[in-house]
Formats: C-alpha cells, sequence, structure tokens
C-alpha cells in the first residue's frame, strides 16, 4: 500500500519521524515535502496529496500542520477527498470504519508524537466497515459535487 505524506513546517519534526515509523510498520510512502522547518503555505502541500489520492495513484495520505484543521480544510475541496482530523485513537478508527476517511490530518502542536504513531497504526490498518455508511459516503459526494 502506498502513502502520500506531508507537511507544512509546524509539522516536519513530526513527518520525519512518522516516516521512520512507516518504515517500522513495512508501509511504502513518497515524501511530498516540505523539506525543513522554515515557514511555508500548508495549502500547497495539501492540496498535492490530496490530488494523488483523488487520482488513486496513492491509498491514503498523511498530513501534517500545527493543528491538522488547516491541512483538512485544504485537502478537503479535491474530488474524492476524504481527510480527517484525529487526535485520538478512536477518532482514527471511526474515521475509517464510519467515513471511509483516505487522509490523516495530524496536530504537531497538538499530539505527541508516540500518540501520532499510535493513531497512523490505527488509521492505516483498519479497513472501511462499508454497507449503510457507503450511501453516506456517496451522498457526500453527490450533495457537494466533490
Amino acid at each position: 500500500m502506498k502513502v502520500a505524506i506531508a507537511s507544512d513546517h509546524a509539522g516536519y519534526n513530526m513527518k520525519e519521524e512518522l516516516k521512520k515509523y512507516l518504515n517500522e510498520l513495512g508501509f511504502d510512502y513518497k515524501d511530498f515535502g516540505t523539506n525543513s522547518s522554515e515557514s511555508v503555505d500548508y495549502p500547497d502541500y495539501a492540496v498535492e496529496v490530496a490530488k494523488v489520492i483523488s487520482s488513486k495513484d496513492f491509498k491514503y495520505g498523511i498530513l501534517i500542520c500545527g493543528t491538522g484543521i488547516g491541512m483538512s480544510i485544504a485537502a478537503n475541496k479535491i474530488m474524492g477527498v476524504r481527510a480527517a482530523v484525529c487526535e485520538s485513537q478512536e477518532s482514527a478508527k471511526y474515521s475509517r470504519l464510519h467515513n471511509d476517511a483516505n487522509i490523516l490530518c495530524l496536530g504537531a502542536r497538538i499530539i505527541t508524537i508516540d500518540k501520532a504513531k499510535e493513531i497512523t497504526k490505527i488509521f492505516l490498518e483498519t479497513e472501511f466497515e462499508g454497507g449503510r455508511h457507503s450511501k453516506r459516503i456517496q451522498k457526500i459526494h453527490q450533495l457537494t459535487g466533490i
């Protein structure tokens, strides 16, 4: 499974740690930047990752900024993307089970790296439940056009 990962400057250090963790878990990934903690604009990275998720070149994405919120707002503007900010194992689990989220957004200023690792593992290993949730996901895209 291929994972697209990116961050802004606030999430850079967490992204670098998560790349090592993805290696430990055996996931293939591609880093879409940023490449330092120098200030950058988060929408540039969120949209780039969202586009490769939308095109199905990658199954999942991970976006990291200060809170995860900016990244999720930008990513969710792209067709077919369901980006979820997760701050707990439970939110990661249900974002996948019920919402079929395909991008995990993390806040480097909100959670610890250990918590981010736990959340990432659950997000990547939890399958969508389908069933009654499938029609709700379809409805989101029908009603919004994205």
